[in-house]
């Protein structure tokens, strides 16, 4: 090769490079606005694969409407929707107030005749929702003590006082009800603590942050953490876990920046037909060594997303997550392509994922046996299918296609470990939408003060969160535990802590959602 073919052979690769880095910086391009602008919903558009679509709905994100339709009925030539059996089965927990409507005792005549009117029926007219707002009292606990006036005058007095119940925290205006109530409104409502304050005041007393913010910490150190360890004990024994963490900033942690993120990691149980367990961990970083002191001793599937952290963990069998592997290819169509078009090699790796979920849909309501088996029949040929063809398929490096396809590559090991057994899932979402509500009230409360602050609220999102996952009343099984816990000797006999537990018959009878 002479010096002028060298040269033509160099200019055409600086060419080929130069390409490659504009169709990379146009698809980054394209992606951001996607981002910005889009919408973020990862939905096949139902008139995007014509005559497929029945085989490719997500069911990750599909809805599924359980609720009743309203009832319709014809009226003078058209449809009117009867809301009313809806209304009946909205307010039927509900307690009523009749509001008598009667017509004055001296007009309980005929008009014509003056004879005295009958009763001769009562109609119900209309109902309304009344709201009755919160009301503030204070509860002074007073004891009666009582002596023997025979032993007053001797040596040895004889006085007895009344037992009081255990204060939640000595001198202070903290109860069991407001703490809750408290609790409630940060972690469920996402209402964060200086919002609260007006809340308060317009109940007449004025509840600074300040105090609130200690009564979190102070009711989770000593009541929950305690309730929480023992749950931890319980989904240890377990052998289906979902794992997820998402960044959260503290700003007075030693040894960081405030700017520094921090991360709350999220461990709860898996389909296995038990209680559901949720909890929550503050950690000040990502390391997966975090992980692996969580869930010493743990032995079973853990199921997660691509992060490598997990891999640290030892004696357990990871389990992909093909929600995120799908989100990779989606994340590469583009933005806006002609209609004829033939299909990218996003939109056929996404087609692949959408097959799966379609036949995850297809097998729910079977036993763990029913559906390992299905699995083995339906999907299989499917997972072969895409491992063959992500092959051959030859990305530009770089791209968020070859995003996807190296994803896709690396996580191989274990996307295909959900078909090991049939309580497994073939994606994380579990673990993601229970971590949905500490990044909900995130966004709202923006930050942790303290370590200590971020510790305390992992422990009430831990209770909150398993609360919900076993049908309670969140505030009422907070103001439950407030309750008892400080006259439980939990310290000498730990067992008293399983009468505390969400699915504990009492808890159950106590704090039901109606």
């Amino acid at each position: 090769m002479n010096e002028k073919d060298a040269y033509i052979m160099h200019l055409e690769n600086t060419i080929k490079d130069l390409q490659n880095q504009v169709s990379n910086l146009t698809e980054m391009i394209m992606l951001l606005r996607k981002d910005k602008f889009g919408s973020s919903s990862e939905k096949t558009p139902k008139d995007e694969i014509p005559g497929q679509l029945s085989l490719f709905n997500e069911a990750e994100v599909e809805a599924e409407d359980s609720s009743k339709e309203p009832i319709k009925k014809s009226v003078k030539g058209y449809l009117r929707t009867n809301l009313k059996t809806k209304r009946d089965e909205l307010i039927k927990d509900i307690p009523v107030r009749e509001v008598p409507c009667d017509i004055p005792d001296e007009n309980k005549v005929c008009g014509k005749c003056g004879t005295p009117l009958k009763p001769l029926g009562k109609e119900t007219v209309r109902e309304e929702l009344e709201y009755i707002p919160a009301q503030l009292r204070i509860v002074r606990y007073v004891r009666w003590t009582y002596e023997c006036p025979k032993c007053k005058h001797s040596d040895k007095q004889y006085i007895v006082k009344a037992p009081v119940p255990t204060s939640l925290m000595n001198h202070s205006l903290a109860s069991p009800s407001s703490v809750a109530q408290v609790m409630y409104e940060k972690y469920v409502n996402s209402v964060p603590l200086y919002r609260q304050e007006k809340d308060w005041e317009q109940l007449g007393i004025s509840l600074s942050r300040a105090t609130m913010a200690n009564w979190i910490i102070r009711c989770s150190e000593d009541y929950l953490i305690p309730v929480i360890n023992r749950l931890r004990e319980l989904l240890l024994k377990r052998d289906i876990v979902h794992c997820d963490e998402t960044p959260v900033q503290v700003l007075k942690e030693d040894g960081k920046k405030p700017q520094t993120k921090s991360y709350m990691w999220l461990y709860r149980t898996g389909n296995d037909d038990q209680e559901p367990i949720i909890l929550y961990d503050y950690q000040p970083s990502r390391n997966g060594d975090h992980a692996v002191t969580f869930l010493k001793n743990f032995n079973g599937y853990v199921h997660s997303d691509g992060y490598q952290g997990y891999n640290k963990l030892t004696g357990i069998t990871r389990c992909g997550c093909w929600a995120h592997l799908r989100r990779k290819f989606v994340e590469a169509i583009p933005a806006k392509k002609a209609e004829d078009a033939p299909m990218t090699a996003a939109e056929i790796g996404r087609d692949y994922c959408n097959q799966l979920f379609e036949i995850e849909k297809s097998l729910k309501g079977l036993s763990a046996e029913d559906r390992y088996l299905q699995r083995q029949e339906l999907e299989k040929p499917v997972l072969e299918a895409f491992w063959c063809w992500l092959e051959k398929v030859q990305p530009l490096r770089g791209s968020a296609l070859g995003k996807a396809v190296t994803y896709a590559k690396n996580q191989k090991p274990y996307m295909e470990n959900y078909l090991l057994d049939g309580r497994l899932s073939i994606s994380n979402n579990a673990a993601e939408n229970a971590i949905r509500p500490f990044t909900v009230g995130r966004k709202n409360w923006l930050f942790a003060d303290t370590p200590k602050g971020a510790t305390a609220s992992a422990a009430v999102y831990s209770l909150v969160e398993t609360a919900k996952a076993n049908g309670l009343n969140v505030y009422t099984y907070l103001e439950y535990l407030l309750m008892y816990m400080p006259d439980t000797d939990w310290r000498n006999y730990p067992e008293y802590l399983d009468d505390l537990m969400p699915w504990a018959p009492a808890v159950q009878e106590e704090c039901k959602m109606l």
